[in-house]
């Protein structure tokens, strides 16, 4: 990734994110953005940091410059820019960048593993002006989602759904029946872990809300944690901030299910609806 070569190019030379935002007349939280691969990169602002940071040989600005040209192409997402959110577009090319995605949620079924039948319930609660041809394009689009986490060399999603999310009826008996068979037979999948937080927990580490954090292939990439709100998200990176969440799913992870009680619980649902 570009971002994570410039950030290793500028911890070698000793600078911090805020001498190199003023040397190419940006914020410190721009160069912070560059480096998670959150924002776009103006070919004048790389070329500006390599000479900043040291990279004088032709052929190594000639690959970090044409990088830059690969970095800025579309990914097969920004097809459904009209669907969606800005502030979402970020996320979906974070997801697709991660090694491994931890998620909490307790409102709904984790998007990723949803069904199509219940996430087309889902996206008309939350869309419920657009047209059938909007609900459609934003319900494939989360499909098409789901397609890298079910290859068997997929990147790893560990999700821990709590109880509450698991007996809410989403759609009615038949969607919910074929939500839980879903997740029984994803839940064998060897790269998908999936945890209940039951009830009998009462409270517990994450009563704040869902969230979910992103791990990246490359280790000086740090953690990015995602809290999606009614109608935008926080995207933390910062260690102070991202600590806490780590704590409080590994927490989470603790007392919820194993994978056995897992699909003892699922069991227990179906044979309830």
């Amino acid at each position: 990734m570009l971002g994570a070569s410039l950030r290793r190019l500028r911890e070698s030379r000793g600078l911090t994110r805020e001498a190199a935002g003023f040397h190419i007349r940006a914020s410190e939280s721009k160069i912070s953005r560059m480096e998670l691969g959150r924002v776009g990169f103006k070919t004048r602002d790389v070329e500006d940091l390599l000479t900043l940071y040291g990279v004088l040989d032709d052929a190594e600005r000639r690959s970090l410059l044409e990088m830059v040209r690969e970095a800025n192409t579309p990914g097969w997402w920004h097809k459904y820019g009209d669907v969606l959110p800005g502030w979402f577009n970020t996320y979906v090319g974070l997801e697709e960048a991660a090694s491994v995605i931890r998620t909490y949620e307790v409102q709904f079924v984790p998007g990723l593993l949803q069904t199509t039948s219940y996430a087309r319930t889902v996206v008309q609660l939350g869309y419920p002006d657009d047209s059938a041809q909007d609900i459609e394009r934003r319900v494939h689009l989360r499909m098409q989602r789901q397609e890298r986490f079910t290859r068997k060399d997929g990147p790893r999603l560990w999700a821990v759904i709590d109880e509450a999310a698991l007996k809410r009826p989403i759609g009615g008996p038949a969607i919910m029946r074929e939500q839980l068979h879903h997740l029984l037979e994803v839940a064998t999948l060897p790269n998908i872990t999936i945890q209940v937080m039951p009830f009998r927990f009462g409270m517990h580490a994450a009563e704040g809300g869902a969230f979910s954090i992103l791990r990246f292939p490359e280790s000086d990439l740090s953690d990015v944690v995602y809290v999606e709100q009614l109608w935008g998200a926080l995207y933390l990176d910062k260690r102070e901030d991202v600590d806490p969440y780590l704590t409080a799913m590994e927490q989470l992870c603790v007392e919820s299910t194993t994978p056995g009680g897992t699909a003892e619980i699922l069991g227990e649902l179906l044979r309830e609806i």
